[in-house]
């Protein structure tokens, strides 16, 4: 029991895994290969062993871990959505610099028209930067924390006595 979350009001099975013993876990399976299946070994005190929650252990952390996994595609999801939406208002704020930077140029009153239209275009680029970092690099930790998370709920997890 004391793997499981006791402020957590659901039934065992569904259960969230206390925060320490998730880390626990997550650390330990970052450090093992991800061509190499995960294998969670429990030691249970003797007279724990043959419980009923004992027997539902594996259900429980499997559970847990699809939990998570889920919710970091829900993140993923989420944060391509708001790198849509970044990029569609990026593209339009790039549009809009270059066109006032020709039209600048092309305006014989100004007295530094070439430098006028540099400072929209940068302003323009600037303003993709947001979209960019998301698509480029943003991701990337979400996805490996999710599939951490499946290769998890996919573990086999044996329930062995403590020692």
């Amino acid at each position: 029991m004391q793997l499981f979350d006791n402020h957590d009001p659901y039934p065992f099975r569904e259960r969230g895994l206390d925060q320490a013993a998730e880390a626990y876990i997550v650390d330990k399976a970052e450090s093992i290969s991800a061509r190499e299946p995960l294998r969670i070994v429990l030691h249970l005190p003797g007279r724990e062993i043959d419980s009923q929650a004992a027997a539902h252990l594996g259900e429980a952390i499997a559970s847990h871990f699809r939990e998570r996994a889920d919710a970091e595609q829900r993140a993923l999801r989420k944060l391509f959505r708001d790198g849509r939406r970044s990029l569609a208002i990026g593209l339009v704020v790039l549009g809009v610099c270059l066109l006032g930077g020709s039209l600048v140029e092309s305006y014989p009153g100004y007295r530094s028209p070439k430098l006028i239209a540099e400072g929209l275009m940068i302003f323009g680029w600037v303003a993709n930067w947001r979209p960019m970092e998301i698509f480029l690099y943003d991701w990337w930790p979400i996805v490996r924390q999710r599939n951490i998370y499946r290769r998890l709920a996919d573990a086999h997890v044996l329930v062995q006595p403590a020692q």
